[in-house]
């Protein structure tokens, strides 16, 4: 027994405070980093990893953009069922928010990457299409018979007919997300070019934040996935528009107050003031008038008379009068200019 005390005191080594010190499981540390082998990247993280990736922004604070997929969905449904000739089923799988540097990593190839150009917006965008797609958009354009799997040839580069084939279908995808984008904003899709390189396909830099919408295309017993990608840079001109929680929502504006100010204003009285005549006079002069004394004005029965408000140009006309009063005769609207506007 006298031996084993020992051994027994080196297993439990001791803190300076005298306790015993606890390490931590393989469990607990994946836990606080916020890391787990087996969960999915879509989920909610914890921990470090959640403290890390807080500078991205979260889709949810775009709520037109779900609005503006799910119209893109449908399209994407008709569009493609006229362009197949088949029986073709859109869904949308999820909408993220994911860094463009980690999406170019994690996009599995072989695959095609078509980068195309959102005109009024200014930026890019990218469109993945998976290898089953492919060899399924191949198989139904050429006439392959339902039931059979596609064959995948491993190292294999894509055709000349396959990669042509591809573009018709993203060119026909551009022309619906033009549609979906159009009660929003009008923006112009237009196909830049294809890639089969991630490396190629840059197109922003790879900490910058990007929605990555991920779609599925099912063609009965056929079909793959397909992925949207918008950097925020490529959305920054039209945010304003995606804050709105539903189509035509006006910010801080109240239709039945600006009504009610338009009434208030056009019954409003304000001065007017009718200019004969200015002139410039020495402060001395100014200064040593006397009751009695006469200013003349350069001004003649015809001269046209020049009427402001708050110092503002309006009107101009002639002095006349009429009955026992004088009054002006406008003759004119006086052209206001940028400055007098600001006035």
């Amino acid at each position: 027994m006298a031996d084993e005390t020992p051994e027994t005191e080196e297993a439990v080594p001791m803190a300076s405070g005298g306790a015993a010190e606890r390490i931590l499981n393989q469990e607990e540390i994946d836990s606080l980093l916020g890391f787990d082998v087996n969960s999915d990247q879509l989920q909610d993280k914890s921990g470090v990893r959640a403290i890390i990736n807080s500078a991205l922004v979260s889709y949810e604070r775009l709520p037109m953009l779900e609005i503006v997929f799910d119209r893109l969905v449908r399209l994407m449904t008709t569009s493609l069922r006229n362009f197949t000739s088949d029986n073709v089923e859109v869904s949308l799988d999820s909408i993220t928010s994911i860094r463009f540097g980690d999406y170019l990593n994690s996009i599995p190839l072989p695959a095609i990457l078509a980068v195309f150009r959102a005109e009024q917006l200014d930026n890019y965008g990218l469109f993945t299409v998976d290898s089953n797609l492919i060899y399924s958009i191949v198989d139904v354009l050429l006439g392959g018979r339902r039931g059979s799997s596609a064959m995948r040839i491993e190292g294999r580069p894509y055709t000349t007919i396959e990669r042509t084939l591809v573009q018709r279908m993203t060119e026909v995808i551009l022309q619906d997300m033009c549609a979906a984008f159009e009660p929003l904003a009008p923006v112009n899709f237009v196909l830049d070019r294809l890639e089969t390189n991630p490396r190629f396909a840059a197109i922003a830099r790879p900490a910058n934040a990007a929605i990555l919408v991920k779609l599925r295309i099912d063609m009965e017993d056929r079909g793959g996935r397909t992925e949207l990608l918008l950097p925020y840079a490529t959305l920054e001109p039209i945010r304003k528009l995606l804050l709105q929680q539903f189509m035509g929502e006006k910010f801080g504006r109240d239709s039945i107050w600006e009504s009610h100010l338009a009434t208030e204003l056009w019954s409003t009285n304000v001065e007017i003031a009718a200019i004969l005549d200015e002139q410039v006079m020495p402060l001395n002069k100014i200064m040593n008038l006397e009751v009695g004394q006469t200013i003349m004005l350069n001004a003649t029965p015809d001269s046209k008379i020049e009427m402001r408000c708050r110092g503002v140009p309006l009107l101009k006309g002639r002095m006349g009068r009429v009955g026992s009063s004088v009054a002006v005769r406008v003759d004119e609207a006086v052209q206001r200019t940028d400055a007098s506007r600001g006035l």
